[in-house]
């Protein structure tokens, strides 16, 4: 299997079978994002503890399959990180999925990277770049507990 098929088998499975989707009891920060154009709606459930680690993390929503399999595999990512090496890792996947041709975060293994990588052929398409970091924006928000609604047409990828 080529580097192409593998990642399209992990934006399809991610896609159909979605991880930590639902919503998650006892949250104590979350965010809600909308695409207009593509119509994807995504809500952020966080549980960060008073050590500001992610004790859990899930999401509801609806989008297309680079939407949903880019908030599923965001969601098994971060679980389990402190919000410090969670920013970091949104900061590296934005700049990869925007510009840089590969991560570099430290915070992640070499199997999470892979699966992140499925992501990177969407810079190619501006318009599926707002599907792919939708999730991740709100993330941003739900860590920061911001009560403003993400919406991609008002921000600059």
């Amino acid at each position: 299997m080529n580097l192409k098929e593998l990642y399209q088998e992990i934006i399809l499975d991610h896609g159909k079978n979605p991880r930590n989707l639902k919503k998650i009891e006892n949250f104590n920060n979350d965010a809600t994002g909308h695409n207009p154009l593509c119509g994807d709606k995504v809500h952020i459930y966080l549980n960060i503890n008073n050590n500001n680690k992610v004790e859990d993390i899930s999401f509801e929503g609806s989008g297309c399959a680079i939407s949903m399999a880019s908030a599923s595999i965001m969601t098994d990512l971060v679980k389990g990180k402190d919000e410090t090496e969670v920013k970091e890792i949104i900061s590296d996947f934005l700049d990869m999925i925007k510009e840089k041709p590969e991560l570099s975060s430290k915070n992640i293994n070499e199997e999470d990277k892979t699966k992140l990588m499925c992501l990177s052929g969407v810079k190619k398409y501006p318009m599926r770049v707002k599907c792919a970091t939708l999730s991740w924006h709100t993330l941003t928000s739900a860590i920061n507990n911001s009560k403003d609604e993400i919406n991609t047409e008002k921000m600059d990828t």
